[in-house]
């Protein structure tokens, strides 16, 4: 997905973890105990099932009631960080997409039941979407009287729009997947079509809209998956008349039940309702509260410390993408009451510290640097049992494929490290007093694991420069290729459950260019033409298997990046939220269904 942000997405993504999670809004039906009660490697494993797909029924609106609903009144959101992108075109992290599921829609979205199913249904389509030539060929159809925040009619020529403007030299931090799928892999995409300021519009052997209702995509190969793609809220529609292009990062216009009325960026941001938002045309969302009030720069433990205390106006708040603070853990779940307003959810993410293979070349370098890596002690500065546990593969138990066997860097059994196994290795290379770049970001949590992971580093007798940025562009710096850093660590986490969403984008050698998420700059001619292979395989099992082993591959064989640890979701919420419940289609709460209580 998504990159995670806090990707940290998130994201992917987003990015976006798609699948099936069971939940407790009661944080795993043991409130009150210090026990640990944190989510397990089942509850991700059925994360991995595949979603199911909706008919036009499913897809008409309006959503069902959520129990115990009330209209009125203004939620107050709390962030860490503002968001990197307003713009859907640029949105691939994870409080990114939040903020999208409250403003944007785009041709289909996931239904989420209380359990954590999730089937994908027509947004702004009429269903999702209808498959002709073998997969090839996909047409949708736009439900009636839709329109945008200003009163405008949303066409087939917006859809259009929306697609073709992915192809602009100024759209580089989102998904790829559609741009990729209709014309060409890696960054060929951008050969075959210069973009819609061009003056041209792509053949209508690519994209037809043969009238203002009908859309169809032609593909050169089968894309079973589209209506999951198509949810990604880098797909979301930008209304071809109120393109600023370049600007619209700035300003979007609003789609969803709510809109922007004010923006300070990096302190502040006004949500207010859309009244161009029809209820009849969306079978998901709701319009409960009068608007949401995002005040920025609240690091975890601000949000943990006041959420807990539920004062005042506190009890009208909630965390996005924020997370119950390490330091005050055993507070929370010590705290029965407490307990009764935190949702928990296994999610999709892999936290992995990159290496620059265009700086760090010797694989002996990076194995000795693997096998030092804290994980235990790392992951714990990040919520403790409630935020993560370690990780033995690139892989998250929330993907088809993930076993738990494979474990190339000892994790189960060194869980915090092999310190003398990685100063043998540097040793043997002779990389002793060897200088690095370690790049961090500026929040607390990162701040704690980059001191834990430069002093084991220094102890194998790397010298560690230390290097902070700002979290709020993290993923624009370090996803440049000449980024100027040696050490980075990125999360990510499937798009929808397959390692599809995992490994092309992550580690295609065909796709480095600045903004995309080859982070580490691997290119190797094995795992490129793998990755060519096994997306061409239509059986999902054979296809599976083969994500499986190449896995093991470039773990074993390349080693570009290390993993440290999977992520768990541990979040509280004022006394005056409802509606909360673990979304898997976001990996945080469902904003979609929020209402003040009184």
């Amino acid at each position: 997905m998504s990159i995670f942000r806090n990707r940290a997405a998130s994201a992917a993504i987003v990015a976006v973890a798609a699948g099936a999670l069971t939940l407790t809004a009661c944080g795993g039906g043991g409130g009150g105990s210090s026990k640990d009660n944190s989510k397990t490697k089942d509850d991700a494993k059925a994360q991995s099932k595949p979603v199911k797909i909706g008919d036009a029924k499913a897809s008409t609106g309006p959503a069902p009631e959520v129990p115990g609903a009330k209209p009125g009144g203004v939620a107050t959101v709390y962030q860490e960080a503002d968001f990197s992108h307003l713009d859907p075109g640029q949105i691939y992290v994870s409080d990114g997409k939040l903020l999208s599921r409250l403003i944007f829609r785009g041709l289909t979205q996931y239904d989420e039941d209380d359990q954590g199913n999730l089937t994908v249904v027509g947004d702004l389509a009429t269903d999702a979407g209808k498959v002709s030539d073998g997969g090839k060929t996909w047409t949708y159809t736009l439900k009636d009287n839709l329109k945008d925040a200003n009163g405008n009619p949303i066409n087939s020529a917006d859809i259009r729009h929306t697609v073709e403007r992915l192809y602009a030299s100024y759209i580089t931090d989102g998904p790829t997947y559609l741009q990729q799928a209709l014309s060409g892999a890696g960054t060929t995409y951008r050969k075959a079509y210069p973009g819609p300021d061009k003056g041209k519009h792509l053949p209508k052997t690519v994209l037809d809209t043969p009238d203002d209702k009908t859309i169809v995509f032609h593909f050169k190969e089968a894309q079973v998956d589209l209506p999951q793609m198509l949810t990604m809220p880098g797909y979301s529609v930008v209304p071809e008349e109120t393109d600023t292009k370049e600007k619209y990062d700035n300003a979007p216009v609003a789609l969803g039940p709510y809109k922007i009325a004010d923006f300070k960026p990096g302190k502040s941001m006004k949500l207010v309702k859309n009244d161009q938002w029809d209820a009849k045309s969306d079978s998901v969302r709701h319009q409960y509260v009068d608007g949401f009030d995002i005040e920025m720069n609240h690091d975890d433990e601000d949000q943990t410390k006041t959420l807990l205390a539920d004062q005042g106006s506190a009890k009208n708040a909630m965390m996005f993408t924020g997370q119950v603070a390490t330091t005050q853990l055993q507070q929370v779940v010590g705290n029965k009451a407490a307990m009764k307003r935190t949702i928990q959810g296994y999610a999709p993410y892999v936290w992995q510290l990159n290496f620059n293979l265009d700086r760090v070349k010797d694989k002996k370098l990076r194995d000795a640097i693997t096998l030092a890596l804290p994980s235990a002690s790392v992951f714990k500065a990040d919520g403790g049992a409630y935020g993560g546990e370690v990780a033995n593969s690139l892989m998250s138990p929330t993907t088809p494929g993930y076993d738990e066997a494979f474990d190339p860097f000892n994790r189960k059994g060194k869980p915090n490290g092999d310190i003398e196994a990685a100063k043998k290795l540097i040793k043997e290379g002779g990389f002793e007093g060897k200088k690095l770049v370690y790049a961090y970001g500026n929040t607390p949590v990162r701040q704690q694991q980059a001191v834990l992971i430069a002093t084991a580093l220094e102890k194998i007798g790397l010298d560690i420069q230390k290097k902070e940025i700002d979290s709020a562009t993290w993923y624009e710096q370090v996803g440049k290729v000449k980024n100027g850093y040696d050490l980075y660590m990125t999360g990510w986490g499937q798009d929808w459950p397959s390692a599809s969403t995992v490994f092309p984008p992550l580690y295609d050698g065909k796709q480095i260019q600045d903004g995309a998420s080859n982070y580490s700059h691997i290119n190797d001619p094995k795992v490129n033409s793998e990755i060519e292979r096994i997306a061409k395989i239509t059986d999902t099992t054979e296809a599976t298997k083969a994500w499986a082993e190449l896995n093991e591959y470039i773990s074993k064989e390349v080693n570009p990046a290390a993993p440290i640890y999977y992520t768990k979701v541990f979040q509280i919420f004022g006394s005056n939220i409802g509606g909360i419940r673990y979304s898997s289609d976001s990996s945080y709460v469902d904003v979609t269904r929020v209402f003040l209580k009184k």
